[in-house]
Order: C-alpha cells, then sequence, then structure tokens
C-alpha cells in the first residue's frame, strides 16, 4: 500500500467514525431515556466536547428538576457554557444556580464563575463599564460569602484589574476635557475635577502619576487662558500644584515638562509683577 493510499484509508475511517458519532449523536437527542442522556452528556463533557454536552444537560435538567442529578446537571451545563465561551449564557445560568441552589457543594465555585463570566464580558475602557462593575460586584460578594476560599487572592487580583480599567476610563475622560482646552468653556476645571475624582475614588491607580501630571498642566493651561484679574492667582495655584507633583515623584518620566512649566509659571509671574510696579 503506497502513501496516498493510506492517506486515503485513514481519511475514509475518520469520516465513517464521524458520521457513525453525528448519527447515534442525533438519535440520542430524539431519545426519551433521560438517564441514558444524563451518563451521555457526562461523557462528551470528560472528554471536552461541551457543546454537545450542553444540549444535553440543558434537556435533562428539566426533567431532573429538584432532584440530585437536576442540581448536578444545572452545574455543568453552566460548567460547559463557560468552556465553550459562551460568556453571556453562562453568566446567567450560574447566577440562576447560586440563587437555586445556595447551599449546594457546588455554589462557591458557581458564584466565582458567575463573576468571571462578566470578567471576560468587561470589554476596553474606551466602551461602556457595565459589565465590569458587575464583575466587580460579583467578586466582591464571592469575597464575603467565602472569604477564607483558595480563590479570594484570584478574585482579588481580578478586581484590582477591573478598578485599573475604570481609572483609565476615567483618566480617558480627563482627558477629553483636557484636550477641549477653552472651547465652549473652561474644560481645563473639568479635566482637573475629572482627574482629582479618580484619585480619590481609585488612590492605588498604575495610571496616578498620569492623573497628577494632567492635573498641573490643565491647571497651568487654565491659568494662561485666564483672564488678568484671575490670572495671577491661578498661576501661584499652579505652582503649589508643582511643587506637590515633584515632591510626589522627583523621578517622573514627566520631571522635563513639569520643569517647562515652573519655568514659564516663573516668568509670567515676573512679567506681571514689573507691569504692576
Amino acid at each position: 500500500m503506497n502513501k496516498s493510499q493510506l492517506v486515503r484509508g485513514v481519511l475514509f475511517f475518520t469520516l465513517l467514525i464521524l458520521s457513525t458519532s453525528c448519527s447515534n449523536y442525533q438519535k440520542l437527542l430524539k431519545s426519551n431515556d433521560t438517564d441514558l442522556k444524563f451518563e451521555k452528556a457526562m461523557e462528551y463533557y470528560n472528554n471536552g466536547d461541551y457543546k454537545r454536552a450542553a444540549t444535553l444537560f440543558n434537556d435533562v435538567m428539566r426533567s431532573y428538576r429538584a432532584t440530585e442529578r437536576g442540581e448536578l446537571s444545572h452545574y455543568i451545563y453552566a460548567d460547559c457554557l463557560l468552556k465553550a465561551r459562551e460568556y453571556m449564557l453562562a453568566g446567567h445560568y450560574f447566577t440562576v444556580f447560586v440563587q437555586s441552589y445556595p447551599s449546594s457543594a457546588y455554589a462557591e465555585e458557581a458564584q466565582f464563575n458567575a463573576a468571571y463570566c462578566s470578567y471576560m464580558l468587561s470589554p476596553t475602557a474606551r466602551l461602556d463599564q457595565t459589565e465590569t462593575n458587575k464583575a466587580l460586584e460579583g467578586f466582591q460578594l464571592f469575597i464575603n460569602l467565602y472569604p477564607t476560599s483558595k480563590r479570594v487572592k484570584e478574585a482579588t487580583a481580578f478586581m484590582d484589574e477591573l478598578r485599573d480599567k475604570l481609572a483609565y476610563k476615567a483618566y480617558l475622560n480627563a482627558k477629553m476635557y483636557y484636550d477641549l482646552g477653552s472651547y465652549l468653556g473652561n474644560n481645563y476645571l473639568s479635566a482637573v475635577i475629572t482627574a482629582r475624582n479618580t484619585l480619590d475614588d481609585f488612590p492605588d491607580t498604575k495610571y496616578r502619576e498620569e492623573l497628577y501630571f494632567l492635573i498641573l498642566d490643565a491647571k497651568y493651561k487654565e491659568a494662561v487662558n485666564s483672564v488678568e484679574a484671575k490670572k495671577d492667582e491661578r498661576l501661584r495655584d499652579t505652582l503649589d500644584e508643582y511643587y506637590s507633583f515633584i515632591n510626589e515623584y522627583p523621578e517622573s518620566a514627566y520631571l522635563s515638562n513639569a520643569n517647562k512649566i515652573f519655568q514659564d509659571i516663573n516668568k509670567l509671574l515676573k512679567s506681571t509683577t514689573s507691569s504692576n510696579q
């Protein structure tokens, strides 16, 4: 037998097995034997065929409702959806599971997975953060319910990541106000307020340095664009902000920019003082 004949033979038997397998699966779907469906669903699940397993578990868990197998079928159905990356559906069924079986041995894992599904659905910072907040609430609930769980550390790490995403979104909002500048109003002030609120809400964010520099830069731009009656006071206020910034970040990546602001402010203050003499 040459190589091409061998390949054709292997392909033929592979297709035959797949065809038989599909035929058996279709017969199983039409069967009224709930126990057989459950056993085959477990077999598919253990072999990593989560989509077929999910279809069967979704069928049998209705028949097994209010039984031990019903509880197990519901949990594994949700887990199949999770493993198949159907996060929205999986999150829904994990949530329903903990509501239906709060004392289950699987309740802890289901609670964690419900939050994890929202974590996986959480989009980039520029988009709506509903799922991000939902994931944060879910992980916090998990920690409150299971403070000694081995997965608390993992949940905490996910929460830190999600908070940083929210902080980055807030930073982007502050940057948006900064970029708008004096267009249709004093957007520099809005940038400062948004950045300060972000620091209050997320004091440990990894964007802390960027936010502090944004405040300094926005205050500087607001000052130099102010009417003369307010300019001197705002320049001096920006000087105070500069000293706070370099005290907090003496080796900042923004240090040269901050020093440039400092030099410009001093020149402006000197010229203001000279013109008033």
